[in-house]
């Protein structure tokens, strides 16, 4: 990402949404962008797991957990797979754990937190749908932007 949020905002803001949600660095990454791609699942990793272990091509994967902070979405051992398969970062509307060993990771990570308890696997929800977070649609394949001030979404 070579533009800031800040200054990509005062160039574009009519064309983006920003998310007001404030969300935590967690990655190694504090600056990433791409197109988006979704998991819409509540307290269940099964689905993040298997779309981080395709190639993101640089995408970035939009979670949304429900705001639930009752267990961890993605571990070090997902984010690691995000990594080696191509994404550009993943944001979470929920939980993490393994805290510090994804900030040693090149791979942008915003959550609303953490916690070292595992979610299912069973496989429960959706993937590539259209989800909106504190009133900001992301739908696949627009764009984010994501950096230390915040997060900006192609409307």
């Amino acid at each position: 990402m070579t533009t800031a949020t800040a200054d990509l905002y005062d160039e574009r803001g009519d064309e983006l949404d920003s998310l007001a949600l404030q969300l935590h660095d967690i990655g190694g990454r504090v600056a990433f962008d791409g197109p988006i791609r979704t998991v819409r699942c509540h307290r269940d990793n099964a689905l993040v797991k298997a779309v981080l272990a395709t190639p993101g091509v640089g995408a970035v994967l939009v979670i949304d957990g429900g705001g639930s902070l009752e267990s961890a979405l993605v571990g070090d051992l997902i984010a690691a797979s995000a990594v080696e398969n191509g994404w550009a970062g993943i944001i979470v509307h929920g939980a993490i754990r393994d805290r510090v060993a994804i900030g040693e990771l090149d791979l942008g990570v915003k959550a609303l937190g953490s916690n070292p308890r595992k979610s299912a696997k069973t496989g429960v929800g959706e993937v590539d749908v259209p989800v909106v977070i504190a009133g900001v649609a992301f739908v696949p394949h627009k764009h984010v932007w994501a950096d230390a001030d915040g997060v900006l979404v192609e409307r």
